[in-house]
């Protein structure tokens, strides 16, 4: 019975760290996240420092927890409907001297929310320009923004 209670514990707080997350996403938009309407789709994006999620979420979801490791969240939601998009995501992200880091997203489904997830690593106060492209079948569109990366 304890087992069962520690199992049914552990999916509670992953579910809470990616309800924070979402929450974060939505609700606080001047504060948490950006957003840009490309085409027909809103394009959510977040950046945040890996040590944001608890150490058995990020090892359920593949994520490097690290004071110099950040994870680039993106959902994309149709402009109309705002129901989440399926969709390809690729990109690269480049600092101030030119080094580029490519951009390996992985797609996360929790319930009717889609999220794409990739990880950079980084140097305190190190800035990069993001240039991620988004494809859905013959439509593509480029979401470019700036972060600057603290160490927590």
């Amino acid at each position: 019975m304890s087992f069962r209670l520690h199992k049914s514990n552990r999916s509670i707080k992953v579910l809470s760290t990616f309800w924070v997350l979402a929450m974060a996403f939505f609700a606080f938009p001047s504060l948490a996240e950006q957003k840009q309407t490309l085409g027909e789709w809103d394009v959510h994006y977040i950046v945040v420092n890996s040590t944001f999620f608890e150490p058995e979420v990020a090892r359920q979801y593949g994520i490097q927890r690290s004071q110099f490791n950040a994870l680039v969240n993106i959902s994309v939601l149709d402009k109309e409907t705002q129901k989440a998009q399926s969709v390809a995501i690729t990109g690269q992200a480049t600092n101030l001297i030119g080094n580029s880091k490519k951009l390996t997203f992985k797609e996360v489904k929790e319930g009717d929310a889609i999220y794409y997830l990739a990880q950079i690593p980084f140097r305190h106060k190190e800035n990069y320009r993001f240039d991620i492209d988004v494809r859905h079948g013959n439509s593509s569109e480029n979401l470019k923004f700036k972060h600057e990366f603290y160490v927590d």
